[in-house]
């Protein structure tokens, strides 16, 4: 079973390589890793997908939950959640393909941000299975490089107009 696991911790030097480590340590692997800084330039927040049941989740909040500067753990597949991955997709193209490599990103609500003589950037975000069908259309014209953003993720905000919960809850905090 695939995870998406949030941890917001304290945006000091070192907290990639420690909680990284963690993983390798205990022979996690991580599909999926993004970090960026949160609201507060004080916190950052890293997004994490695992593979595995239920209670490989549980040892790795419990692991994540002992490092000093992880202040909170999400399981952020457990509640309604957006996620999106980010990428950029460099494709050779030839005379005359220009228009339907514009279709296509078009239809895919992409977006080109680079053009040459024989090759074109194509900006694309969105759910995983739409990166990866894009990506297919792409393989035909001949695909030069591929870059990807880890996944990110997070619950849906609260609805209030009809009291319904859609918000998140602590897997695990740090007081």
């Amino acid at each position: 079973m695939r995870h998406v696991l949030s941890a917001t911790v304290q945006n000091v030097p070192g907290v990639l390589a420690h909680v990284a480590g963690m993983f390798a340590s205990r022979g996690f692997n991580i599909d999926s890793l993004a970090v960026g800084e949160t609201e507060d330039p004080r916190l950052s927040r890293m997004t994490f997908v695992v593979v595995g049941d239920d209670s490989v989740l549980e040892q790795v909040r419990k692991q994540l939950e002992k490092i000093v500067t992880v202040v909170r753990v999400e399981d952020v597949s457990s509640h309604d959640h957006v996620e999106r991955d980010l990428m950029l997709i460099k494709v050779r193209m030839k005379p005359g393909q220009r228009a339907e490599i514009r279709e296509l990103a078009d239809i895919f609500r992409g977006r080109i941000v680079d053009v040459s003589h024989d090759q074109v950037v194509v900006e694309i975000s969105g759910q995983e299975k739409k990166l990866e069908a894009f990506i297919d259309l792409m393989r035909p014209f001949g695909i030069v490089e591929l870059v990807r953003s880890g996944r990110i993720a997070m619950v849906r905000s609260i609805d209030r107009s009809n009291n319904s919960t859609t918000g998140s809850r602590k897997v695990a905090a740090k007081a």
